[in-house]
C-alpha cells in the first residue's frame, strides 16, 4: 500500500485529529507535547502539557480534549529505539485536559473519581450528547501494574464516573455509527470488545462477569497472531479499525465480529493510532510510534464522522 509521509521527527506520536484545513492534531507522548502539523510537515506546539498525552479529540466547545496517561519512564534499546519503560520517577496522576488549540491554554478538567486518582488515561472518543468515554489502563511498575478501568464524563466538568472495572489494559475506543454500542481494544490480550448502550454513559447490561465475560462485555474479535491492540477509529459503515503494536498496521473488524482483515502499513512496527480526513473521509493518517513519523494511506471506505468535529468533511 501507497504510504505518503506527512512528517517525521515525532517522539511518539499517537492521537491524531483531522482540522480540515489540511493540518492534523497530535500528542506526542515522549515530548509531552499537543503538535500541529501541517501538509508540507512544518510541526508548531500547541501546548506543553507535561505528562504523557495520550489519545486526543475535539469537543463541543472546539477545545481539544486529551487523555494524559501521566508520563512514562522512556528507555533506548540496542537500536537507539526509545520504548515505554513503564511509570516514571516523577509520576503524579492521570487526568483529562482541555486545551483551546487557538491559544496553547489548557486546564485539568478531570484527575479523580470518586476519590480515586485516575492512573493513565488513554483514549477517548465523544457521543452526540456532550459526554465522553475514556480508557484508562493504569500504569505498569517493576514487578505490578494497575487494573484498568472504562469512565464516561461529560465535557462540561459535571460529571465522571466509572463504567467497567475491572478490564485488561483497555486502551482503544470508539461508538457505533448510531452511538448505541461502544468498543474497546485490550492492549496485551488483543481483543476486541462492544458493549450495548442504554443511553449516555449507561450501559444496557451490568459490567459484571459471566462465563462469556470477565467484565460483560461481547468479544468481537482476538488477533490470530501476536500482536497488541492500541487506539481505533470506526469507519461509516460500522467497521472498526484497530491500530496494532509490535505488528504494524491496522486490524479492521466488521460490527458483528464475524470478518476481519488485517492492514499492514509500511515503515513501522508500532502503528498507535488513525483517523481519517481529506473531504470523503478516505485517507487514514496513522501515527508510528518508533520512527516518529505520520503517514497516510488511501482507504478504501469513508470513515466515521465524528461528534464535535466540524472539519471532518471539508479540505
Amino acid at each position: 500500500m501507497s504510504v505518503q509521509v506527512i512528517a517525521t521527527d515525532l517522539w511518539f506520536p499517537e492521537g491524531p485529529v483531522w482540522l480540515g484545513d489540511g493540518s492534523l492534531l497530535v500528542v506526542e507522548i515522549r515530548r509531552q507535547t499537543l503538535t500541529r502539523i501541517w501538509p508540507d510537515g512544518r510541526k508548531s506546539v500547541v501546548a506543553a502539557l507535561g505528562g504523557g498525552p495520550n489519545g486526543a479529540a475535539l469537543g463541543p466547545d472546539g477545545h481539544c480534549y486529551v487523555c494524559n496517561n501521566g508520563g512514562f519512564k522512556w528507555v533506548r534499546r540496542a537500536d537507539a529505539v526509545m520504548i515505554n519503560g513503564g511509570q516514571p520517577d516523577d509520576y503524579v496522576t492521570g487526568r483529562i485536559e482541555r486545551v483551546n488549540i487557538e491559544t496553547g491554554r489548557f486546564e485539568v478538567l478531570y484527575d479523580r473519581c470518586d476519590g480515586e486518582r485516575l492512573r493513565g488515561a488513554n483514549d477517548l472518543v465523544f457521543d452526540a450528547h456532550g459526554g465522553f468515554y475514556f480508557s484508562d489502563p493504569g500504569k505498569t511498575r517493576s514487578r505490578d501494574a494497575d487494573r484498568g478501568s472504562v469512565y464516561y464524563a461529560r465535557a462540561d466538568g459535571s460529571l465522571i464516573k466509572p463504567l467497567i472495572f475491572p478490564i485488561s489494559r483497555p486502551n482503544g475506543m470508539g461508538l457505533s455509527p448510531d452511538g448505541r454500542t461502544l468498543y474497546v481494544a485490550e492492549t496485551e490480550t488483543a481483543r476486541l470488545w462492544a458493549w450495548d448502550l442504554a443511553g449516555p454513559g449507561e450501559l444496557a447490561s451490568p459490567a459484571v462477569a459471566s462465563h462469556t465475560s470477565p467484565h460483560g462485555g461481547r468479544l468481537l474479535h482476538v488477533s490470530p497472531v501476536y500482536a497488541r491492540f492500541d487506539s481505533l477509529k470506526v469507519e461509516a459503515n460500522g467497521n472498526i479499525c484497530v491500530a496494532n503494536l509490535d505488528r504494524g498496521g491496522i486490524t479492521v473488524v466488521s460490527p458483528d465480529g464475524a470478518h476481519a482483515h488485517f492492514v499492514p502499513v509500511d515503515g513501522d512496527t508500532h502503528a498507535t493510532n488513525l483517523c481519517f480526513g481529506q473531504r470523503d473521509l478516505q485517507t487514514a493518517y496513522v501515527t508510528q510510534a518508533y520512527s516518529g513519523r505520520l503517514v497516510a494511506i488511501p482507504w478504501p471506505r469513508p470513515g466515521l464522522p465524528l461528534n464535535y468535529n466540524p472539519y471532518g468533511e471539508t479540505t
